[in-house]
């Protein structure tokens, strides 16, 4: 039974850190990626950060890099997002996805999803 369930999402003000993790489990954490999207209303999700669970390499979207910080625990079978400097277009539902042994930034390829979290920046 494959679960992934998030934590850390909560209102912050501008320029704030929040840090979200997701704990997974049920399938090969450290096989392939697994990456944070985020999500407004009446919008797609969008990906805003990936990481190789084997290497460790991170890939960000523009607008979150040098923000955004994308890391993991093999070991715990957890993914994590630091966000720092938060601004009021980061408000979003954010969510974690696995299950993917290649690298995309498109979610209809993740197999993966965690419940989502509200981020909300004021």
């Amino acid at each position: 039974h494959v679960q992934l369930v998030e934590s850390g999402g909560e209102s912050v003000q501008a320029g704030g850190s929040l840090g979200l993790s997701c704990d997974t489990s049920g399938y090969t954490f450290s096989r392939g990626c697994a990456a944070w999207f985020r999500q407004t209303p009446g919008k797609e999700r969008d990906g805003i950060a990936i990481i190789d669970l084997r290497t460790g390499d991170t890939y960000y979207a523009d607008y979150v890099k040098c923000r955004f910080t994308i890391s993991r625990d093999n070991a715990k079978n957890t993914v994590f997002l630091q966000m720092n400097k938060l601004q009021l277009d980061d408000t979003a539902i954010y969510l974690c996805a696995g299950g993917i042994t290649y690298f995309s930034w498109l979610a209809g390829n993740y197999e993966y999803w965690d419940q989502g979290t509200q981020v909300t920046v004021s």
